[in-house]
């Protein structure tokens, strides 16, 4: 494995700055870690989907340019989402034609062709499945739907969690199922929601995993929520968390903890 030429950027999405950031952080320690020159811009906003998704084409444009201003200068694009690295690949090339601006066209067709979800940059630009990482635990992984299907991020996120020392890779029941986020869904069909997130639930409590893994950290907040009102005592994680995490990092959060009690 050799580190790209160039500055990767990290488009750390909406969800993950304003309530995950361990995640977007986890991500620039994983990537400078492997020998990549990491950027944050902070002109990045959110993708659009929640806009898109709904009908709402014209609202979401303002986003789709922001991207692309944002973010064109760089080598490469790198997102701790399936979901929002889905809606730049897909949406936005729609949103532009749309718009019928042929400029626009031409420049997020040129940012799209350098935009990764983790997995993918990891396995198909750096060419590291193992990458150093150390996790003593039983987990098991939920694939989410736009990670599967939009992205098509494949089995990436199975290698590189096989390769992590110390961690037992559990499978999931009906794992190709959906959590029941899905976006504005679980707002506009909170009761099916709930019971597409209580079958999920169910599915990784079978397992006897201590942790649910995902590439989405909106999918794992649905799921979490309810274990976490269940009081089920499996944790919710990022894959990016599970990566960034070296031998020595938990031995340092095991004497730190011994420390606190």
């Amino acid at each position: 494995m050799s580190a790209p030429t160039g500055t990767v950027a990290l488009f750390a999405t909406c969800i993950n700055d304003t309530l995950f950031p361990e995640t977007p952080k986890a991500v620039v320690r994983l990537l400078e870690r492997l020998g990549c020159r990491v950027d944050f811009p902070l002109q990045q906003t959110c993708c659009g989907q929640m806009f898109t998704n709904t009908g709402y084409f014209k609202e979401a444009l303002p986003s789709v340019r922001n991207y692309v201003d944002t973010f064109e200068g760089y080598d490469y694009v790198v997102g701790p989402s399936g979901s929002c690295i889905g809606s730049v690949r897909d949406q936005h090339p729609m949103l532009a034609q749309r718009l019928g601006d042929h400029a626009l066209q031409e420049r997020v067709d040129a940012i799209v062709a350098k935009t990764y979800d983790l997995s993918e940059f990891l396995v198909d630009v750096l060419g590291v499945t193992d990458v150093g990482a150390y996790f003593p635990h039983t987990v098991t992984y939920h694939p989410t739907c736009h990670s599967v299907r939009v992205t098509k991020v494949g089995d990436r996120p199975y290698q590189l969690m096989k390769a992590v020392r110390g961690l037992t890779l559990l499978e999931l029941p009906d794992a190709d199922q959906c959590c029941g986020f899905g976006g504005t869904f679980s707002v506009k069909n909170s009761d099916v929601s709930v019971a597409m997130a209580t079958d999920k639930m169910r599915n990784v409590l079978d397992t006897g995993a201590e942790y649910v893994v995902t590439g989405d950290n909106s999918c794992l907040m649905n799921i979490g929520g309810l274990l976490s009102r269940e009081k089920a005592g499996v944790k919710p994680i990022h894959l990016a968390q599970i990566l960034a995490q070296t031998e020595a990092d938990y031995a340092a959060t095991v004497e730190a903890e011994a420390v606190a009690r």
